[in-house]
C-alpha cells in the first residue's frame, strides 16, 4: 500500500504545486514509483507536468464524480515512474456537484482503493480553500504535509488548516497525521524568513522538515516549460533542494503509517 499524502495549505501562493510536483519528480528520479493527484480546479500541476488540460479526456472530475476506474484516467508522464491523475476543465464545477453527494467526502478514497501496490508515494496537490476538494484529500490520505512560506501572515494560516486536520481526524479519518511542514520560499538575506523558520521549529519542534526550499528562479519558469525543475535545470538550487527533500522523507520512511506528529 504507498503512502499517500496530501500537500495542503488554505493560503494561496506558497508553493503547495511546486511542492507536490517537484517532491514526486524527485522520487521517482531515485526510482520511487510514484502518482500525482491534481485536485485542484486552476490545473496548475498537470500543466506543469506538460499537459493540455484541453486535451486531456479524463482525470479526477471522472474519477470523483462519474465513476470512472483508476486505470482509465491515470496518464504517464515524461519521467519514468511518475504518474499523473490530471485535473480536467470539468473539475471547476466539483464543489458544487459533490455538495448534492451522499458520502460526498468519502468520492477519492474509494476511488483509490485500486491502487494496490502499483505506487511508493502518492501525492494529493489540494486547492488553496478547505471546500470538498480539500476534505476529500484529507479523508484519503494517510498524512498531510504542509508547505509554508516564509512570510508573517503564513502563520496565521497554518493555525486555521491544523484546525480543519484535527476536525477531520475526529470525525472522517482517525489515521490522519500532519507528516510534516515544508518551509518555502526562504531567503537567507531576510530577517522575516529567517524568524518565521525560528519560530515554526521552535513551536512544531521535529514536525518541520530539515530541508528547506528557496526562492529560486528556475522552480518558477519550470512549470511554463511543463517540466518538473530537475527535468528543467538539474542543477539548479531549487532542483537541488527538492531532491534533498525527497531523500529526507524516504529517509524518514520509518514513520510511514506511524506516529502523529504534535499538531498542537
Amino acid at each position: 500500500m504507498p503512502e499517500i499524502i496530501c500537500v495542503a495549505n488554505q493560503k494561496g501562493g506558497v508553493g503547495k504545486t511546486t511542492t507536490a510536483v517537484n517532491l514526486s519528480a524527485s522520487l521517482a528520479a531515485a526510482k520511487k514509483r510514484c502518482l500525482l493527484v491534481d485536485c485542484d480546479p486552476q490545473g496548475n500541476a498537470t500543466t506543469g507536468l506538460g499537459f493540455d488540460r484541453e486535451g486531456l479526456r479524463r482525470g479526477v472530475y471522472d474519477l470523483l464524480l462519474a465513476g470512472v476506474p483508476l486505470t482509465d484516467v491515470v496518464r504517464p508522464t515524461a519521467l519514468a515512474g511518475l504518474d499523473l491523475l490530471g485535473a480536467t476543465t470539468e473539475l471547476v464545477g466539483a464543489e458544487v456537484e459533490l455538495a448534492s453527494l451522499d458520502r460526498r467526502e468519502y468520492r477519492l478514497r474509494r476511488g483509490l482503493k485500486g491502487l494496490d501496490d502499483r505506487y511508493d508515494y502518492v501525492f494529493i496537490d489540494c486547492p488553496p480553500s478547505l471546500g470538498y476538494l480539500t476534505v476529500n484529500a484529507l479523508t484519503a490520505a494517510h498524512a498531510v504535509m504542509v508547505p509554508l512560506q516564509c512570510e508573517y501572515y503564513a502563520l496565521e494560516g497554518l493555525s486555521h488548516l491544523i484546525r480543519t486536520i484535527k476536525a477531520v481526524k475526529r470525525s472522517l479519518n482517525p489515521g490522519l497525521r500532519l507528516a510534516r511542514i515544508v518551509l518555502t520560499m526562504y531567503d537567507s538575506r531576510n530577517n522575516l524568513s529567517r524568524q518565521v523558520a525560528e519560530e515554526v521549529r521552535n513551536h512544531f519542534r521535529e514536525g518541520v522538515f530539515d530541508t528547506v526550499i528557496p526562492r529560486n528562479v528556475r522552480l518558477s519558469e519550470a512549470p511554463s516549460h511543463g517540466k518538473p525543475a530537475l527535468l528543467y535545470d538539474l542543477r539548479s538550487t531549487g532542483a537541488q533542494s527538492y531532491l534533498a527533500l525527497a531523500r529526507e522523507l524516504m529517509e524518514r520512511g520509518g514513520e510511514k503509517h506511524g506516529k502523529e506528529k504534535s499538531t498542537r
